[in-house]
Parts: C-alpha cells; structure tokens; sequence
C-alpha cells in the first residue's frame, strides 16, 4: 500500500527539565542532522521546518515541590499545545521533534483539541518501556517525563497548565505498547483507569502484529485519530543506546518496522512524537538514524520490498 503523500510539520521541542537529567534538548538537531527532513522529501512529503519553539517559562504558575522545573515543563507544553493545534487546524501532519518525553504534555493535548474540532475521538499509540502515568502526588522522582499520559488524560491536575476546559483522552483510548518498567503506584491508576498495556511478555506471547491489529481496528470502529509517541527506550538499547533511561528487554527493529509499516497501511496515523533522543548518550548517531529509519516506515517505505506471491 502507498502512503498518502502529506505536508509534514516538523516542530522542534528542545525540553530536558522534564528527565531530570542534560542532553535530551540536543534531540531535534540530531534528528535533523540524522537527514529527518531530506528521507521524508525522498518519499515524496512536503516538508515544512517550524524550527525549535523558544517558549518563556510559564511564571504565572508557583514551583511544585513534586514537579520538578514546573515552569519550563509548562511553558512548552503550552507552546506545543498551541503549535501543534495549529499545524493539524491548517491540514498539516505535526511531527515532534524531541526532547524528552514531557512534551507529550503539549503535543496530545493539541491533537485533542484538534480531534474535538473534527469530531472525531483521538487515540494515543504509547511506544515506550515507560506508562508515564505518574502524577506529583505518586511521582517517586518528581520527574515530569513520567507524567504526561495522566496529564493529558486529566489525572494530574495539579496546576493550571492549559485551560480547565481543555479537551481530554479517555485513559481507555490509550494503547501502551513495549511497557517494561512501572511504578507500584502507576500500576494501580492505569489498572483503574482501564489504559490499554501490552508490556513485553504480551509482545512475547501474542506477537506485535496481533497486538497492531487489535490496536488498529480499535482506533478504525470508533473513526479516531491516532498520535503515536515513540520513546527511543522503546527499543532494546543494544539498537538504540541513546537515551537516559534504558531498560533492557526491549522492541527489536524488526518489530519496531513492523508497527510502522502496519500504521502506514492503516492511514489512521494523524501525528507523531520523537522523544527521549539523547545524544550525548548516543553510539556515533545510531540512535537517530534509527529513529529516522522507522520514522520514514511509517511515511511508506519497506525495509524489502517484495513481489506478491501468485496463488
């Protein structure tokens, strides 16, 4: 199946102060140096650089004691928030360049109310070793990368980051894919809220097709929208060594192509994060260029192409 040729946005989110630790701001640049922009155009995308936001802290807002850097954290999720709304309100794919993975914060939350422009339900396709459904309260770190999911679902309205009014995701349209590493306290609120996991041993039992196909004709019933946000501890570090938190036991890039080849297919993929990249924590650029590599899977091309077999 050919992909849809699309406009692609890419935003650049140079956010570290969510991780608790330096180097996750350089993941734009290394993405762009990676050659993001020219193996998109190569199958036929238009590309369009937004550059990397420069948002002001949001200083209207008091420190939290269990939110670490609450104001830069929320001064760009609301300028995510806002650019990613406007990129899909003007008919273009949002691509996020990250940055680490609170940043989700504002990139969701802006396909959220675009879903809610278009009338159409939004899904969330959480690649990551991580549920990332922390709140300040249950935190163990006070990290806010590891809070973003319970943010945009409305779980952690600790502060007034974007309106109150803001449109949400029902935790039962989350899809958590390649989950590895839980909190004990995370465990019970994405068990109450009914988050859709499929950690590694479900990836294990029932295979990442079956478990993309089960993801795919959910999203296709109920006519949504689905943002994926892949997080490079997603992988098995030993295919991606650049990030912070590595977690052993990870996707392989087989199944890591296969997902995207499957969401390609499908034609339901509305935006997409690139989180966690760290490239100070990088083997030579490997992990980039490997996020460049599925990255172009799911704009359509084949790692082999191959003829159809005649009955």
């Amino acid at each position: 199946m050919t992909a849809q040729k699309q406009t692609i946005a890419l935003i650049g989110a140079p956010l570290e102060e969510g991780s608790g630790r330096r180097g996750a701001a350089m993941g734009p640049t290394a993405l762009r140096i990676a050659g993001i922009d020219s193996t998109l155009a190569e199958l036929g995308h238009a590309i369009v650089d937004e550059g990397d936001l420069k948002p002001l802290p949001a200083r209207d807002l008091a420190s939290h004691p269990r939110a670490n850097h609450l104001q830069v954290v929320a001064g760009f999720t609301r300028a995510l928030d806002a650019a990613v709304h406007e990129a899909a309100r003007a008919g273009r794919f949002p691509l996020i360049l990250g940055g680490d993975h609170a940043l989700s914060m504002g990139s969701v939350s802006g396909m959220a109310r675009h879903a809610k422009d278009v009338g159409k339900p939004l899904f969330v396709l959480w690649l990551d070793a991580h549920a990332d459904f922390n709140s300040p309260e249950t935190s163990p770190s006070g990290n806010m990368h590891g809070m973003p999911v319970a943010f945009f679902c409305g779980k952690a309205e600790f502060a007034p980051i974007l309106a109150a009014d803001r449109p949400l995701v029902d935790p039962k349209n989350v899809f958590q894919v390649g989950i590895r590493s839980v909190d004990e306290r995370e465990r019970v609120e994405i068990a109450e809220h009914g988050v859709n996991v499929y950690d590694m041993r479900a990836v294990d039992e029932t295979g990442i097709a079956g478990i993309m196909r089960e993801i795919i004709d959910t999203v296709r019933q109920k006519g949504g929208l689905l943002h994926v946000s892949l997080d490079v501890d997603f992988l098995d570090p030993e295919i991606a060594p650049g990030v912070g938190t590595t977690v052993p036991g990870g996707a392989t890039f087989r199944e890591a192509h296969l997902i995207m080849e499957m969401l390609c297919d499908s034609g339901l993929v509305a935006s997409l994060d690139l989180v966690e990249l760290n490239p100070f924590l990088d083997d030579r650029g490997k992990s980039a260029r490997i996020l460049v590599e599925l990255t172009a899977s799911l704009f359509g091309r084949r790692v082999l192409d191959r003829p159809t077999r005649s009955a």
